[in-house]
């Protein structure tokens, strides 16, 4: 009888800690992307990717035996709304986390309400301005523009290129990539002969792609995000522009061949290995992970999954991996995330420490190169 009594007292016991479990609320999650307006070719497969994992990470049962619930708003690019929108989050939604925005300029623009209300932001924007110098609750997904910038300039180093033009948009993601490729320059040997801009909303860059013609620039690089690349691309071709054109990871999407079309042949950029993943050899650690997510997209919503979805995986499983070791508030989850070591992502292998919130290195980018509308390793 004493047995059995211990028995049933051990067993009400499991049913109250599971009850308790399962009756726990949500672990809310805020996102902010740009599923509309110029910038959709980001926030859109961001959107897509957050919501696809959660759904998967719920389906199994949460974290912890608790669900994670999305909060998503479209900032449709906007500084300003993205603003409204991280205060909304915060204050009325109340969540322990954001992941996003889209694009440097909107994250900066967050950046001081999630460090005043004491929320970690994952962001998924490349600019190295995000987390450098250190901000204590903000991260990112993102490849920095300061190691794209690294990596064209190690292949123009390599084939005697020595002399650019620059042609970078007039934004934060824009001026951040411009700066990292005026401060790199010269530790490559590499002279910037021209160095222009453009408007955001601009629709021909005939006039810039002219002085830069006659020029004594070797090599044209080209920093933003589309559309404006892919205008680029055309008036260069138009304009019968013989000098390589390499662009920026802000275009590693297939929306960019899709916008320049046949112009887009030839033309390279630094990328995350997502994108030519099926071309890695066996050998790359990261190839079974890659080519499983680009799968779980392409069953998901009948697209490729590409580089900029792979920020909001990233993010998301960032995010679960802070969760899975006991952190579920705001600053609990901070500090896990700074002290995440060897992650295995979309974007790369990621390493936080409380000197370095982008985690990110070297390794994480690949060149690669357009040909008949399609992607190939550069060699």
């Amino acid at each position: 009888m004493r047995i059995r009594i211990m028995s049933c007292l051990a067993l009400v016991a499991t049913l109250m800690c599971a009850t308790t479990v399962f009756a726990a609320g949500p672990i809310k999650i805020g996102a902010l992307f740009a599923v509309t307006g110029p910038a959709a070719f980001l926030g859109e497969p961001e959107r897509n990717t957050a919501k696809m994992v959660v759904d998967e990470i719920n389906k199994a049962g949460g974290v912890k035996g608790r669900k994670l619930e999305l909060v998503t708003y479209d900032t449709t690019g906007d500084a300003t709304k993205a603003v409204q929108l991280a205060t909304k989050l915060i204050k009325d939604d109340k969540v322990v986390a954001i992941i996003g925005p889209s694009t440097t300029g909107e994250t900066m623009a967050v950046i001081p309400v999630v460090e005043k209300e004491q929320i970690p932001l994952i962001s998924c924007s490349a600019g190295s301005k995000i987390t450098d110098p250190v901000k204590k609750w903000v991260f990112k997904t993102a490849q920095n523009d300061a190691l794209a910038v690294g990596k064209i300039f190690e292949y123009l180093q390599k084939h005697k290129q020595t002399k650019i033009a620059i042609l970078s948009v007039s934004d934060g993601f824009g001026a951040s990539g411009r700066e990292q490729l005026k401060a790199q320059a010269a530790k490559y040997g590499i002279t910037i002969v021209s160095d222009d801009t453009y408007g955001p909303k601009d629709t021909d860059m005939t006039a810039q792609l002219t002085k830069i013609r006659v020029s004594p620039a070797q090599a044209l690089v080209v920093w933003g995000t589309n559309p404006g690349p892919a205008v680029i691309a055309k008036n260069a071709k138009q304009l019968g522009l013989k000098m390589p054109l390499y662009m920026s990871h802000g275009v590693s999407s297939k929306k960019f061949i899709e916008l320049a079309g046949d112009a887009a042949e030839g033309v390279r950029l630094p990328s995350g290995k997502v994108l030519v993943c099926d071309l890695l050899p066996n050998s790359e650690s990261q190839k079974k992970s890659l080519m499983a997510f680009v799968k779980d997209y392409q069953n998901h919503y009948k697209a490729e999954g590409d580089h900029f979805g792979g920020h909001a995986w990233d993010a998301v499983m960032l995010l679960k991996n802070a969760f899975e070791h006991g952190a579920d508030t705001p600053a609990a989850i901070r500090d896990q995330l700074e002290k995440t070591k060897n992650f295995c992502g979309i974007g790369g292998t990621f390493t936080y420490s409380a000197h370095d919130h982008a985690g990110l290195g070297k390794d994480a980018f690949i060149l690669v190169e357009i040909k008949k509308r399609d992607w190939v390793i550069v060699k």
